[in-house]
């Protein structure tokens, strides 16, 4: 009779206490504990000092020991995208969720009713007068309240609403439905582009100003301080400066939805930092990338050529392919013993040329010192793809020993 029991996940230590070049089998995912600290205080002290409230979008982690930290941190709650997410956050003690999605399929209600019933401070977004009904029916006849934001969307995005004829006649099919309170509005910016990408994301800030003030004007709203939110990784100052309003601050509950900010990158939402701090030279500090994936070299089939033990299962490659980072050579694995940063040799102008399901194909100088066995560190442009490629990720310190074992549950 077979048995699971023994069969390892892959990236997971062989033994405690352990470290990650000596006692893991390769490849792994590792977040560094000091940058990730950093990103936790830095971006919840950014929203306090706007006068926003912080919901981070748990969909890039999918970790729950990583939200504890966030919530411990100051966070208002976890944002997520699905209900089978949310119940996920639920089960592992997340109190108050923020559904940035449509709400759609009996499925799914009833998982979000159950969660309700457990306890659960949810909200969802809705666009479309035929899911309003839905929504209705099926939460009067569970006997509970739905707490729902309208979506504003824009021309070309995704969903959301596009006019303020559309929002009208939103908002009088959910007045109509008992069990459906209108609680705010939500957005997402993240997909403005094209011309002067910052003058449109600080006018759709605005919009959703105006909006949320036109409906609590109306008396339409069913929250004491209403819901204003948008925000995603690339453009959160812009809305953060259009929240920060005295009339927001102590009539509203203005919130921010950044996700990659707990780990950053190496790539793409460095540049975004880089604007951020060029919008804003006196911004203190930067988000830091805290997150690497490490594989050995397996192969020098030719000069200039060396393939890595990595692939598309392991590490995200869009929008751009895995950035080697470091190299560790095959004597650092050795299993010595030793307290303080292992040597490293810095491999950045290296060039990932190709990637394949466990292959990462990696030009290197034909006099590079580089031989099979030796460790690579990668980093990644946009870290979503990369969580949900491991259901287990080690939390490490600057030494590489494993200080915890961080699980995902997408």
């Amino acid at each position: 009779m077979s048995s699971t029991a023994n069969v390892p996940e892959k990236g997971t230590p062989l033994s405690t206490p352990a470290n990650l070049l000596t006692d893991v089998p390769l490849p792994a995912a590792a977040i560094f504990e000091a940058p990730l600290a950093h990103n936790l205080a830095w971006m919840q002290r950014f929203a306090d000092d706007h006068g926003a409230k912080l919901a981070p979008h748990g969909k890039t982690t999918m970790a729950p020991k990583l939200f504890k930290r966030q919530i411990e941190a100051g966070a208002w709650g976890i944002t997520l995208a699905t209900a089978v997410q949310t119940v996920a956050a639920h089960a592992h003690g997340v109190d108050r969720v923020l559904m940035v999605n449509q709400l759609v399929g009996r499925p799914n209600m009833a998982l979000i009713a159950d969660a309700i019933a457990a306890g659960l401070e949810y909200y969802c977004v809705i666009d479309g007068i035929e899911n309003v009904r839905d929504l209705g029916a099926f939460f009067a006849a569970r006997g509970l309240t739905l707490h729902v934001l309208i979506e504003l969307g824009i021309d070309g995005g995704r969903c959301g609403c596009r006019t303020a004829s559309q929002v009208d006649a939103l908002v009088a099919a959910i007045a109509e439905q008992p069990a459906l309170a209108l609680v705010g509005i939500e957005g997402y910016e993240g997909m403005i582009g094209g011309g002067d990408e910052v003058a449109a994301v600080r006018a759709y800030g605005e919009r959703l100003v105006d909006t949320v003030r036109t409906l609590q004007a109306s008396g339409l709203l069913k929250r004491q301080a209403p819901i204003v939110t948008a925000s995603g990784s690339k453009w959160f100052d812009l809305i953060a400066e259009a929240f920060d309003l005295a009339e927001l601050r102590e009539h509203y509950t203005p919130v921010l939805r950044p996700g990659c900010y707990v780990v950053h990158d190496h790539k793409l939402y460095a540049g975004a930092m880089d604007q951020i701090k060029a919008r804003d030279p006196n911004l203190e500090g930067a988000l830091q990338p805290a997150l690497e994936v490490f594989a050995h070299v397996q192969s020098l089939p030719e000069p200039g050529l060396a393939i890595i033990a990595l692939g598309k299962r392991d590490i995200g490659h869009e929008p751009d392919l895995p950035l080697p980072l470091r190299l560790y050579p095959a004597s650092a694995t050795s299993g010595a013993a030793s307290s303080a940063p292992v040597a490293a040799v810095d491999v950045s102008a290296w060039r990932t040329t190709h990637i394949m399901d466990q292959h990462v194909f990696l030009q290197i100088p034909e006099n590079a010192e580089i031989a099979v066995g030796d460790v690579i560190a990668f980093g990644t442009s946009h870290p979503c793809l990369t969580f949900d490629k491991w259901r287990r990720m080690l939390l490490v310190d600057d030494t590489l020993d494993v200080r915890d074992v961080l699980e995902t549950h997408f």
